[in-house]
């Protein structure tokens, strides 16, 4: 049976954890490794069964712990070359990847881990390189988009192909023109290389979302120019306009930011 948690999410820290009884793939790394601790003892989760972990991309609150977990636990690491570079020159990352844990992968090149079969794809964000994940295992198709400037034509494929989706809504277009971030950031964040809009994802659902989509988690929200119930309300309201209603249809959730979810069964 597989099971989903997300342990943070948002630019405080980004960290997922897709489980069975015997594998487990962690999914970034970007909260503290104290936490991460905390976390999974709560949860009555070994934190030694991190064996294997995916990461997106190299910004700081997605990977800053990748090194504490390798050290404590010896986990694999796959993401690509680029992605790997950008954690060694970053020096927001005090611990890096060690050489002999590095694994690298190729967009659009399925590889297994176990039981999962895992197909990195791009997403177009000003990072070195950014990557989701459409992970397959027993029949169920999970996909993962964060920080997503924009949705391209591979990544409405794998919107397509999900049971269960992760996909960022991160700020409403008004609330982030009309607040206090400098101008060169608001373009930075509405650029096609920045995040994803409410309005932007909820287009995405009503254009790309087929009836095998059982539950769509809303990540990355914005503190500052966004908030869980207009995130859920606004693209609830969008779906409804094309004919899809939101936990009918699929059901519809936020994902917190410095809080975890509960555990979600995959079925």
């Amino acid at each position: 049976m597989l099971r989903f948690i997300s342990f943070g999410s948002g630019s405080s820290g980004n960290c997922y954890y897709l489980y069975t009884e015997t594998e487990s793939l962690l999914i970034d790394a970007g909260i503290g490794p104290r936490l991460l601790k905390k976390y999974f003892i709560e949860y009555g989760l070994p934190l030694a069964d991190i064996k294997n972990v995916l990461l997106t991309h190299d910004h700081a609150d997605h990977v800053k712990s990748i090194g504490n977990v390798c050290e404590k636990t010896g986990a694999i690491v796959y993401t690509t070359r680029e992605v790997h570079i950008g954690i060694d020159k970053s020096y927001c990352i005090r611990k890096k990847v060690p050489a002999d844990n590095r694994r690298y992968v190729e967009k659009g090149k399925t590889f297994s881990i176990g039981s999962f079969t895992i197909t990195p794809f791009g997403v177009p964000h000003d990072s070195a390189d950014n990557v989701g994940y459409k992970i397959e295992c027993d029949g169920i198709t999970f996909c993962i988009i964060t920080d997503a400037g924009e949705i391209t034509d591979e990544m409405k494929q794998y919107i397509s192909d999900a049971n269960y989706l992760v996909i960022e809504a991160n700020h409403d277009v008004e609330m982030l023109k009309a607040g206090h971030y400098p101008e060169h950031l608001k373009r930075r964040i509405l650029s096609n290389i920045g995040h994803l809009s409410n309005e932007a994802c909820a287009l995405a659902l009503c254009e790309n979302a087929t009836p095998k989509l059982r539950h769509v988690w809303l990540c990355h929200l914005s503190d500052e120019n966004n908030h869980p119930e207009l995130a859920r309300t606004t693209i609830a309201n969008i779906l409804r306009e094309h004919g899809i209603i939101a936990d009918t249809d699929f059901q519809l959730d936020t994902l917190r930011r410095k809080l975890p979810s509960e555990i979600n069964v995959l079925e």
